[in-house]
Order: C-alpha cells, then structure tokens, then sequence
C-alpha cells in the first residue's frame, strides 16, 4: 500500500523533527527528496556510532557508513546535494519546487526566506504547494527568534515542572517527545491541506511549533485546575488518586492503575488484604484521596510480600491494570513487537544484509489492506544527484559534475 506514491516533497531538513516528517510522509510512498549541503550534509551524519560495510563502529571507518541515528531516521527518503547560498543551487532548488508537492523545511525561522526559498518565493512558481516549517516557537510570536531544541521546548511548554518527583528537581521526559510529536501533527496536517488543494486548488503554509505541540497535549489535564487546588506539579510515579503507582514487589518493581472502587477491592482480594477495602478511611475515591499516603505505605507492605510473577497473574487474573517496569533490553527482546512489525532490522542502502545488531522502527498502526512495503534504507550524501537531477531537471552526467566543481552540488 503506497497511498503517497504521487505526491513529490522536497525536504531541507536536519536533526530530528524534520527528518521524522519526512521518514512518514516516505513510508507512505511519497517520493522526499531531502536536500543537504555538498560539504557534511544533515548534522547528525556526523555523529557516532557508525554502521556501513564493515558493521557498526564507534568511529566512521568507510565512506559509505553512515550514522546509526540517521539510518533510524531517514529511512525511504533520496539525498541530493545542493548549496542554497549559491544562485545557481538556490535556482535549481526551485526548478525541483515547482514538479513538487510538498516543502518541508525545520531550519531557523526566517532562514528559507533570506535564502530566497521561503513560502511566498516557492508560491511563485508553484502557487499549489503546501509548505510546512516545522520551529521550537513557530513563526512568530515573542518567542520566535530563540533558539531552542527539545530540551528547552519541555522546559518552556512546561512539561519538566510537572515530570520528576515531588522532592526532586524539575525533570526532562526521556525521549525528545516535541521533537517526535510535532511531525506527527505535520503529517496529518499536510495530508488536510493536500485533500484541501484537491478540492480547491489552493496551497497554503503550515507554521508547526513544537511548543504549541507539546502544549496542545499537556493540557488535555485539567492541570490549570490541579495548580487552582494547590497540587504539587510533580507526582513522581504515581497519580494525584490512589492508589494508581508504582509499587516494590520482591524482584521487581510494578505499576498499578486503580481508580474504581470495585477495582480497589480487586487490588485488595488480590493483595490476601480484604481488610483494606473495608478499611473507612479508603472505604470509597474521595476518602482514598484524603488518606493517599497511608493507603500507599499499606499496599506496599502488602506488595513486597509478593514476587513479581505471582502479583502479576493474581491482578491480571482479576482485571486490575498492572505491568512490570522493564529494562530496555527486556523490552528489545519482546517478540511482540518484531511480531508485529514495530521493530525491525536496520537497514543501509548500500549493504544488503540489515545492520547487525541494529534496530529501526515500522509503522505502528496496522492495516487491513497488508503491511506498509520495505523502506529503503538512508541514503549515503549525494546519493540520488544523478538520479533525481537527470530524472526531473534533465541535468547530464557531465553538467551534474561541473556543477559539482563549482560547489553548487
């Protein structure tokens, strides 16, 4: 299934937000074209480790290794090499916009534009195009002008004020969350203002922030109401109600979700503790979460009575929500997920077998119509030049080179 497959996008896109757009919108069958500059290309081409033909290294040993973080994210997506300072790159840029569908760029603001590359320049020649610029604070706005990568987004979104544990500092989520959300809200958005352009022929420029991201989902909570009542805005591992959290069993630790009384008796009978739910200071939500400290410090007595597996197939066995907290390499080695297709082996667009050791990511949506296809791996800089300045600007073997000689390729 290839729903994309008609629809070009030319990307200037570095780090991770913009380059995990484009991985989506290329897993789809979209032909992304992804634009980096003749000398070390995307940023991250220069960080460690390495994976090419002799496996993967600390340090790049071949021309033709590549990052494992750049395998990982830039999968499906063709690499040209253009230098948009120069007029010539910056024409030969626009000479690809106008056969486009789609740009996607996530450089500083206003960057494109001083170029010579900015929204209104590539509607001048391609009125149809949909645009998207992917910042920390978008476009405009007082915050526009700082620069900022996920860190400071959690920190200004608020996200770290409320991660962590009550007596501990402030506390950044593990994974760069706006950096991964934002290209999501991209896709579908990009997707809308396609079926838009089809319905009216407009295009349109898409200002994407990832603080407005993280924010638009932080406060799905009512947390404006828990900082009204005086809340402390970090709960650590547990939840403002009880007793959902984390718990100490012999050999493990678990995290429960119980909010319902019915459950909380479930939890108890589970627990050999039938005591607590009789127990009036927990007897229902509100006097559980007048008691929430007491009630801990009874469960987790009771919890460290109990090896893991045991307390797992008592709750289970009794419809209370509850997992195992696990290490990464448990995690990696689930067969649920290779199963299903969510991880898979790394791949490298110059070396056959998948990269030893490596994963990447699939799709984690299923469809009924059958799997997504095979994504080719990253591509080594440059590596379409010839294809894609030939295929869509007539470009010869012989003008590619001399441009290249110039140090416009």
């Amino acid at each position: 299934m290839q729903p994309l497959k008609d629809v070009r996008v030319l990307a200037v896109t570095v780090f991770l937000a913009g380059p995990f757009l484009s991985m989506t919108l290329a897993r789809f069958g979209a032909d992304v074209i992804k634009v980096e500059v003749p000398k070390g290309g995307d940023p991250v081409r220069a960080l460690g480790p390495f994976a090419g033909p002799e496996g993967v290294n600390p340090t790049k040993q071949t021309e033709q290794d590549i990052p494992t973080k750049f395998l990982k994210r830039t999968q499906g997506v063709k690499s040209v090499t253009l230098n948009l300072k120069d007029p010539e790159g910056r024409r030969l840029f626009l000479e690809l916009a106008k056969q486009s569908d789609v740009v996607i760029e996530n450089l500083a603001p206003g960057s494109m534009t001083r170029l010579g590359l900015g929204y209104e320049d590539v509607a001048a020649v391609n009125p149809g195009i949909v645009y998207c610029s992917i910042s920390g604070y978008g476009q405009d706005g007082p915050h526009a002008d700082n620069p900022a990568h996920d860190h400071q987004i959690q920190a200004m979104a608020g996200l770290m004020d409320i991660n962590g544990h009550p007596d501990g500092p402030p506390t950044r989520v593990g994974v760069y969350v706006s950096d991964l959300v934002t290209p999501l809200y991209s896709a579908f958005s990009i997707l809308a203002a396609l079926r838009h352009k089809e319905q009216t022929s407009e295009g349109q420029y898409l200002d994407a922030s990832m603080m407005d991201t993280l924010a638009s989902l932080m406060f799905m909570e009512p947390l404006e109401e828990f900082l009204a009542d005086g809340h402390p805005p970090r709960a650590g591992n547990n939840a403002r109600t009880g007793p959902t959290g984390l718990y100490h069993v012999k050999d493990a630790d678990v995290i429960i979700t119980v909010g319902h009384d019915h459950r909380f008796v479930a939890l108890c009978d589970a627990l050999k503790a039938p005591e607590l739910g009789t127990d009036p200071r927990f007897i229902d939500a509100i006097k559980r979460a007048e008691n929430l400290e007491a009630l801990r410090a009874e469960l987790q007595d009771r919890f460290a009575r109990f090896e893991c597996d045991d307390i797992l197939a008592r709750l289970k066995e009794r419809d209370v929500p509850v997992a195992p907290v696990r290490t990464l390499d448990k995690v990696l080695a689930d067969p649920h997920f290779r199963d299903r297709g969510t991880l898979q082996p790394m791949r490298h667009s110059l070396v056959d077998e998948p990269v030893e050791d490596g994963v990447t990511v699939g799709f984690p949506i299923k469809f009924s119509s059958g799997p997504l296809p095979q994504m080719r791996g990253a591509p080594t800089l440059g590596m379409d030049n010839e294809d894609v300045f030939g295929r869509l600007l007539d470009l010869g073997a012989e003008e590619i080179q001399a441009l290249k000689d110039k140090g416009v390729v």
